[in-house]
């Protein structure tokens, strides 16, 4: 079938449905919904069976709709209709909530619906639950609706409009800590909950006390705000004009104690537990975005780990993300962008390296979420990488102003991808799944429905490792001895930050430009090439 994707942005979700349809051997094309003229034209040039729209803002031209099939993926239960659907259902407290697909008429969200799922709520954020539990459903409803022929009518809720800031505002003397936390989970991503002079992001427990809405303390990158009965770490906050989150210690400065980040009572970032002979490190960082100082934090955590008298490291990344790499938005903010990205990405290798080079332990990358850019080749540097079935990878640099990568790709692809598929994950600019992970070698297993059977699984995979260590470790060590007889790491490490030193302060401005419409949010002004198959040269010759 052929599917035009039409969408806002490439999203989470959209990136996930992109992936699987074509695994399921749809042929896919993307469009970005910038204006009428363009979908219109898109349209004409793929000629789609159905068009598909798993994340967009604003109504399809009526002379579309009437002439094509026009499924809406909509993160609300039946009936329900207007924007701001999971942020309301998390303000409410709805114990369960759903994703529905139908399809597009003259009134919004009124069209037939075609399939829906419903899941449980967890206590996490809006852009947590989108890119879990939401992109479980559509993609469930996505595929049911495919194989349907007809709609069925339901009865639909009055229209609802979109949020206002006053509709989600805190009163810090009247609300609870867990008020506070829903309010703030159900807007973090876009737009925010706006507070006075800021918006506030990735808030969780705190275990203090203090005066219900006074900054007691900070932790790290995060500042404690006192609610009406206990308070809440507040690790990223946003200026009122400005473009993009930083962690909120950047933002303010308050004359407040300071707490130890590995402390109990802290903004844990990072843990570490061990079970039997495996240690498993986590790594939570806000959006998988690597700052200089949370990477140097986390070298340590790992050499830490490594002291142990265990057998395996599973290095476990994050509840939403493993690892996206480098921290684009605290580059964005430093006084010199290139001499912050060097530095940040310097980091990132010494951590590489670290594990890289690790004789000790076994090593694992347990990937229960998404990742991309340098995280992709972070986690291989790992002895195994294990993936979540429901894993989207972005395994490329390029469209960041054609930035060349580093993380040791130039070693770790070749060796475990071998130079043909190593070549090929170079140069594609497209997400992938778990299966064409595991099928180019840039993954050694995929497994598990949902996060929770995942982590059973890894455990016990790990626990396997173990029982086998002394072989496994012998194996290892002779293999990184004859590969740093051939090439030492330091001479990879050498030619790719080479080469990254021309992106950071070269004359070409590509990254710097690139960066900054990422992080400011800037509209594109076209779709890519790569995603816009129907406007791809050699795709209009294959076609004919």
């Amino acid at each position: 079938m052929r599917i035009l994707l039409l969408i806002h942005g490439f999203n989470a979700l959209s990136q996930r449905v992109f992936v699987e349809l074509q695994a399921a051997g749809h042929e896919v094309s993307i469009e970005f919904d910038i204006n009428d003229d363009l979908t219109r034209e898109a349209v004409a040039l793929f000629a789609p069976d159905i068009i598909l729209c798993p994340y967009l803002k604003r109504a399809i031209p009526a002379d579309i709709w009437q002439n094509h099939l026009c499924l809406i993926v909509h993160p609300g239960v039946v009936g329900d209709r207007g924007p701001a659907a999971l942020d309301r259902a998390i303000l409410r407290g709805e114990a369960r909530w759903g994703v529905t697909v139908l399809q597009a008429v003259a009134e919004m969200d009124a069209g037939p619906v075609w399939a829906t799922r419903e899941f449980d709520m967890r206590a996490a954020t809006k852009s947590s639950l989108y890119r879990r539990e939401v992109a479980d459903g559509a993609l469930a409803a996505i595929f049911e609706a495919l194989e349907k022929v007809e709609g069925n009518a339901v009865s639909l809720r009055p229209m609802r409009p979109a949020l206002k800031q006053g509709e989600r505002a805190i009163d810090w003397a009247a609300d609870d800590t867990e008020t506070v936390l829903r309010k703030i989970r159900a807007a973090d991503g876009v737009p925010g909950l706006r507070d006075g002079d800021f918006y506030l992001y990735d808030a969780h427990r705190a275990d203090l006390q203090g005066e219900a809405g006074a900054v007691i303390a900070t932790s790290g990158p995060a500042i404690c705000r006192a609610t009406a009965d206990g308070a809440v770490w507040i690790g990223h906050m946003r200026a009122v004009g400005a473009g993009f989150k930083l962690p909120a210690t950047l933002l303010v400065q308050p004359d407040v104690p300071e707490i130890a980040l590995d402390s109990d009572a802290g903004y844990r970032e990072i843990s570490y537990r061990e079970a039997g002979d495996v240690g498993y490190l986590r790594f939570n960082f806000y959006n998988g975005a690597m700052s200089t100082a949370q990477i140097e934090r986390l070298l340590v955590a790992y050499k830490t780990a490594c002291a142990h008298p265990t057998k395996v490291i599973v290095l476990e990344g994050g509840e939403d993300f493993w690892s996206n790499g480098i921290h684009l938005n605290t580059i964005e903010a430093a006084d010199s962008a290139a001499d912050e990205s060097w530095r940040n990405i310097n980091a990132m290798d010494d951590l590489s390296e670290a594990i890289i080079r690790t004789e000790s332990h076994l090593t694992v990358a347990a990937m229960g979420a998404n990742a991309g850019a340098g995280g992709v080749f972070l986690a291989r540097a790992c002895d195994r990488v294990w993936l979540i079935n429901s894993i989207t990878l972005n395994p490329h640099y390029k469209d960041m102003g054609n930035l060349y990568g580093s993380e040791f790709w130039t070693y770790l692809l070749p060796r475990y991808c071998g130079q043909a598929n190593a070549a090929r994950i170079a140069a594609q600019r497209l997400p992938m799944g778990a299966a064409e992970a595991v099928e180019l070698g840039l993954a050694d297993a995929a497994y598990g429905d949902n996060r929770a059977a995942f982590d059973r699984e890894t455990a016990a995979r790990a626990q396997a490792l173990a029982a086998d260590f002394p072989a496994l470790i012998a194996a290892k060590t002779a293999r990184r001895a004859a590969d740093e007889a051939a090439k030492p790491l330091a001479d990879y490490r050498a030619e790719e930050l080479k080469k990254m030193h021309r992106n950071f302060f070269g004359f070409d401005p590509s990254y710097h430009v690139a960066r900054y419409n990422f992080v400011h949010k800037v509209c594109k002004s076209r779709t890519p090439v790569t995603l816009a198959r129907h406007r791809d040269k050699r795709f209009e010759r294959k076609a004919s």
